[in-house]
């Protein structure tokens, strides 16, 4: 019998691990199933271009997998019964059940509205291709003058305001943050990002926490009404609440707790990768949600995977970090370099050229989901079954 592996969710990371998977394992040896709500791979770092306006170009995954030998199941994972090795799934045609020998559990995560009263009957999110699209039309309908609220300034944040403010001038666009403008930013980061705001005309409301919204304003911690014909929440991400519903170990906030290699402290034949898992980078600190993070992740899971399925060394890289890529409109961008923990350093590009930097990153990543088997060398061992049964017994300590 082959082994099967199913991988749940096909953002950057799931996408990436099933096609790296496919490269690594010999088709003769394993089914590979890759299960996706839609049809189409989602540039999530692009949902703010979505939501202002512009057309990202469409990637359905029947074009990115053809000849690959994954299959692709379009359905909405219901639930997962981790001591079973079944996933519950549910399509056009209905209810059904799968059944998995390894299981790469890739279902990211949303937005987090933080509890704060009239944020999701009013508020607009982009962490998604159907939150952007409504955000989209609504924006479409504002008239001249009209005020857009962002809340959150963090990287998303940022993103969205700047390329909404530069899409629409007309509007009246605003920026609401806990902190300063930038503050994880280095002051060169920080100092170009006040130009651009000012530059793109975007009024900034530092030290500003926001306890409610409404459907034309939002309310501040002291008391504060500003208005708001469209408010855009982009303060953080909630993990999928499926993992915490299983007999998975996950922390606080519904992560995954895995070892080095991805896998699951807790079921050894369960791997979780990018938003969906707790990963430790350096210094021991947990690694941020983003693309940056999840996609080693993927690239560790894969290739763990495949060598105690076939016997190979298992890989021990630590992820870590380069840069911040922020996109500041279609004009500007800052790339800041930091620490491999991911602290700013001083050194930072700005501009026209670090725009262009940001979307060759941008494009590198579409490229490296819509070419999943290239890139990695062609050799291919058989599955060693006996070490398989082995490994699935074992209790899971890190490895």
């Amino acid at each position: 019998m082959k082994h099967r592996i199913i991988v749940l969710g096909a953002g950057y990371t799931g996408a990436i691990a099933a096609g790296r998977l496919a490269r690594r394992l010999r088709r003769e040896d394993v089914a590979i199933t890759l299960v996706n709500a839609e049809p189409d791979f989602v540039e999530r770092v692009r949902m703010h271009q979505l939501a202002a306006g512009q057309d990202p170009r469409p990637r359905p995954f029947s074009e990115m997998f053809a000849g690959t030998g994954v299959e692709l199941k379009f359905a909405r994972v219901t639930g997962v019964d981790v001591d079973r090795g079944t996933v519950a799934v549910i399509d056009a045609n209905g209810a059904e059940e799968l059944e998995y020998d390894s299981l790469v559990y890739a279902l990211g995560s949303a937005w987090n509205p933080q509890g704060v009263p009239g944020t999701a009957e009013h508020a607009h999110e982009i962490a998604g291709r159907p939150g952007a699209l409504r955000l989209r039309e609504r924006l479409a309908g504002l008239d001249a003058g009209q005020p857009v609220v962002v809340i959150g300034g963090g990287l998303t944040g940022l993103e969205a305001a700047t390329e909404i403010a530069e899409t629409r001038p007309d509007l009246d666009v605003a920026l609401a943050t806990r902190g300063v403008l930038g503050d994880s930013l280095s002051a060169r980061g920080r100092q170009h990002l006040r130009k651009v705001f000012g530059k793109l005309g975007i009024t900034v409301h530092e030290h500003t926490a926001v306890t409610g919204v409404e459907a034309d304003r939002v309310t501040t911690a002291d008391g504060t009404a500003v208005p708001a014909a469209v408010t855009v929440w982009t303060t953080g991400f909630a993990v999928h609440p499926i993992a915490k519903a299983t007999a998975l170990e996950v922390n606080d906030t519904g992560q995954i707790v895995v070892d080095g290699t991805m896998r699951s402290v807790s079921h050894p034949d369960v791997y979780a990768i990018g938003d969906a898992a707790m990963v430790t980078g350096p210094g021991d600190k947990p690694l941020r949600m983003s693309c940056a993070s999840g996609v080693p992740t993927a690239w560790q899971a894969a290739d763990a995977i495949a060598a105690r399925l076939t016997g190979g060394k298992l890989p021990n890289t630590t992820p870590r970090y380069f840069n911040q890529c922020i996109s500041l409109g279609r004009k500007e961008g800052l790339i800041q370099y930091v620490t491999a923990d991911d602290r700013a350093v001083r050194a930072a590009l700005t501009g026209r050229l670090a725009a262009f930097y940001k979307e060759l990153v941008c494009k590198g990543a579409a490229w490296g989901v819509a070419n999943p088997t290239l890139g990695i060398p062609t050799r291919r061992r058989p599955v060693v079954r006996e070490q398989t049964q082995e490994d699935l017994a074992v209790s899971a300590s890190p490895a």
